[in-house]
């Protein structure tokens, strides 16, 4: 599966989005990317910081916030410039730190009002699902899709 970059994504966004289109993010995560994210969400869980709890719960170490790992999905969507309306999050494995993450989302349905809905399954580097997302939102209409190209060219975000 290919990987598309930032420029991929918001230029097939640019010509007009349809059902079956597929983008594809991949990232590693880190114990220092956990610290941060409980810093912010203060989701201070001991699954995510203390061995024993870990232990005590049969998992094989300190794992990743699941909706940290679920965000990766809005790397893609920030670059279609989707507005998001519903998320729908299945976490199916744990993601320990240094494990290597693919989202792959695809786009299942548009409607005439630009209404969407999409499916991201999210893999680690053993090709195992990790967790699948189910996701409801609004894409960029013709008027949106030009400021996009506009934004693209003056190489901004």
């Amino acid at each position: 599966m290919k990987h598309k970059s930032m420029s991929e994504i918001r230029q097939k966004t640019v010509e007009g989005l349809k059902k079956g289109d597929t983008f594809t993010v991949k990232r590693s995560f880190t114990k220092k990317d956990t610290e941060y994210f409980g810093n912010i969400t203060k989701d201070y869980n001991p699954v995510h910081y203390d061995s024993r709890f870990t232990e005590a719960k049969k998992l094989n170490g300190l794992i990743c916030h699941g909706l940290l790992v679920a965000s990766l999905i809005t790397e893609i969507g920030g670059q279609i410039g989707w507005l998001a309306s519903g998320m729908d999050f299945r976490f199916k494995k744990p993601v320990y730190f240094g494990d290597t993450i693919t989202c792959s989302f695809t786009i299942t349905e548009i409607n005439e009002k630009g209404k969407a809905r999409g499916e991201a399954v999210y893999y680690n580097q053993d090709g195992i699902i990790v967790l699948e997302a189910f996701l409801r939102g609004i894409i960029p209409g013709p008027e949106e899709r030009h400021v996009l190209k506009t934004v693209m060219v003056e190489g901004n975000k």
